[in-house]
Order: structure tokens, then sequence, then C-alpha cells
């Protein structure tokens, strides 16, 4: 759709909210209402294909409606996610009904900023039609932030028709293509003093290999520094799967946060990674080479502590969108890295001697590992139905 047509398509919706907005921002009114009624045909005059009218693959849809509750009634899934051809993300889109007070509840703004982080996004947007604000999803957000926090600009319904070239020039799928998109979000937010969520989560994996550490120490004098590493090394590797897990569908919500309820933690924790033993048969899981986790001591108090970090609202993380690559990444970097114990009893962790040697750990980028996927794998799937591969005559 063209801009002049664009801006009439939007005039309409404005006037018909105006006309009728009494009725709409009562309770009564829902969601799904609004996004039907405002949200969808908005960002349709901007030209994005809303409902996949061209058909195309689900790889390459321009927008994915993420339905699917994933934390709860304050943090499901983004609304949507608006994509360039190929899949590669733009920008989250959460949606509201307009009863809801964009502009000062906090809820809602975490919420999009904790998606935006975790995927590694740039910007993410809310609206309800009556408000549209956008929201720098550089920084990791807090529970305790304001609505304010983060945001970089905000608009009301009476706002789209005199900031209309703004919203054309930014959000258009006609401009986004031409890097409009690109030039904003590189000149309208100051980066400073921001940490990527790789590095985030990097720093959250060392605090509970820490807490473990010193803990299991300070419990089970029979351990030695490398059990002590075996042993953290894979409690806290099967924590992040299943965790990762719930978000993702493959497991119930809150199955983690069950087992720090009643009773021993650990030997709850323990008793759901011999559950995933059977459900997965992975070698992650396997008891029968880990001679270790089942004998050791873990308090409480520590056990509950790693566990709430994992979840809405302490947990900034949404694992539903955090990518292989961020947690690859982040992953590679914690495995460069080992537990000491010091003459006095405590942890420390450092560098494993090979890692110092080497200057650090380099993460593959995912561009490469895209290329070397298309050119060894990929040529032998080229084509491929989904049948075994058969050796190439």
């Amino acid at each position: 759709m063209q801009k002049q047509a664009a801006l009439e398509k939007i005039k309409s919706l404005v006037e018909r909210f105006e006309e009728q907005k009494e009725f709409y921002v009562k309770s009564e009114y829902n969601e799904t209402q609004t996004r039907r009624d405002f949200i969808d045909p908005f960002w349709k005059a901007l030209g994005w294909d809303i409902d996949n009218e061209n058909g195309y693959a689900e790889s390459y849809r321009e927008v994915i409606h993420e339905d699917r509750v994933k934390v709860g009634g304050a943090t499901k899934a983004p609304d949507y996610s608006f994509r360039l051809v190929g899949g590669k993300r733009l920008f989250f889109l959460e949606a509201k009904k307009p009863n809801v007070i964009i502009k000062d509840e906090i809820a809602p703004a975490y919420q999009v900023r904790r998606y935006g982080w975790s995927a590694k996004m740039p910007i993410s947007l809310i609206t309800d039609f009556e408000e549209f604000a956008i929201y720098d999803c550089t920084t990791k957000p807090k529970p305790t932030d304001k609505a304010s926090n983060g945001r970089i600009k905000y608009l009301t319904f009476t706002d789209y028709v005199k900031e209309f070239d703004f919203i054309w020039d930014t959000f258009s799928k006609e401009r986004v293509l031409k890097g409009s998109f690109d030039k904003y979000i590189t000149s309208d937010k100051n980066k400073k003093g921001t940490t990527t969520v790789d590095a985030e989560f990097l720093q959250s994996l060392d605090k509970w290999r820490v807490e473990l550490a010193l803990n299991i120490a300070l419990r089970n004098k029979h351990v030695n520094e490398e059990d002590l590493n075996f042993v953290v090394q894979h409690i806290i590797d099967r924590i992040i799967f299943l965790r990762i897990a719930e978000d993702r569908s493959a497991e119930r919500y809150g199955e983690l946060q069950d087992t720090v309820k009643l009773g021993n933690y650990y030997q709850n924790l323990l008793e759901r990674f011999h559950f995933a033993d059977q459900k997965y048969n992975s070698g992650l899981f396997d008891f029968r080479n880990d001679k270790i986790s089942e004998k050791i001591i873990i308090d409480n108090k520590v056990v509950k502590s790693i566990i709430t970090e994992l979840y809405y609202p302490v947990c900034p993380y949404e694992f539903s969108v955090l990518s292989v690559e961020i947690l690859g990444s982040a992953y590679e970097q914690f495995l460069g890295k080992q537990i000491t114990l010091s003459k006095g009893g405590k942890s420390v962790i450092e560098e494993k001697p090979e890692v110092r040697k080497a200057g650090g750990v380099y993460y593959t980028p995912q561009y490469i590992v895209d290329y070397i996927v298309k050119n060894t794998v990929g040529k032998l799937v080229d084509g491929s139905t989904g049948s075994p591969l058969t050796p190439k005559r």
C-alpha cells in the first residue's frame, strides 16, 4: 500500500476509535477484538502481510503470530514477530486492550523488554491502538523498572496523523526494506553501558556455578576438585535444558519450580532428572556414567535460589525466544572456565589453562556455521523430502 493510501486508512481507524472510545476503553472490549479491529489493519496499512495472504511457507512469513502462553497471564509469548524474508526478526509487537494503561503500567513494559532483550532485539513495541510505545531492548530489564525505563518514543492515537511520516519512514515494509529501520535503531538509542544478553547469561551461569561449588565443597568433604567441576557442570546443564524445554512447550511450565516447594529440593531435582532421562534418553541425564550427583548434599536455599532466578519476575530471560546462537556464545565461554579449590576451601572460578594460552574462548559466528552447513550437509539434503539420506552416485 502506498504512503497516501496508508495515511487515509490510518486516519479512518483514528476517527473510528475516537467516535467510540468510551466503549473501546471498557474492560469488556478484549485484546483479540483490539487486534482484529485496529492493530491488524494499522500494520496492513503499513504494507505488512499480517495474515500471510501471499501464502508463503512458514519460514518465509513476514509476520508470525505467537499466541502460546509461556509464563502465565503476564508474560505470554510475543503477539507479533515482524521479520525480513528468510526469517530474520526485526522487532516484537505486544498487543494489549485499550483498558490497559501502557504509559504507566510496569508489567507490560517489563514483558516486552524482556522478550526483546532475550532475543537480542534492538527494539520492541507495545500497542493497544490508543497508545503506542517503542522500547530499547539492549539493556537488561528489571521487574521494578518504571514503565518509562527504556522507552524511546510514546504516542497516542491522536498523534498518528501528525506523526505519520515518522511511522511510515520507520515501520512501513517499503521503508524497512530500504534500510530506514536500521538507521532508526542505530541513531535513536544510546548504547553506552549496555550489556548483551549472552554476556548477562554468562554472568548468571558463573554466579550459579559459584553458589553450587561453595555449598557442595562445604557439605561434601569427600568431593575433589575434578568431581566438583563435573557435578556442578552437569547440574547446571540439566537445569538449563529443562528450563528451556518448559518455555518451548516440551515440558509443563513450572516443573522445576515444583521441585523447590517441599522436602529435600536437591533430591526432588534428582527425581526430575531421572524422569528426563527416561523421556529423552540422552547422555545429559545418563546416571550410569555419573557416579557423583546422587552421592552429594546440597542445601535447599542454594537450589531454590538458582531455580527462582530462572522464572518470572526475577528472571529477565524469555527462553522461548533465546536463540541457539546466544546460548552457544555464553556456553562456550562458560565451558572455558573451571572451579579451583583454595587451601581454605573456597571455590574460585578461573579460565582453564588451555583457554588462557589461546587468549580466550572464541565463539563460531552463526553466519560461518550457516556457510559450513550449507556447503557440506546442505548439499546432501538439498531437495530432500525428509526421507533417509542415501549416498549420491
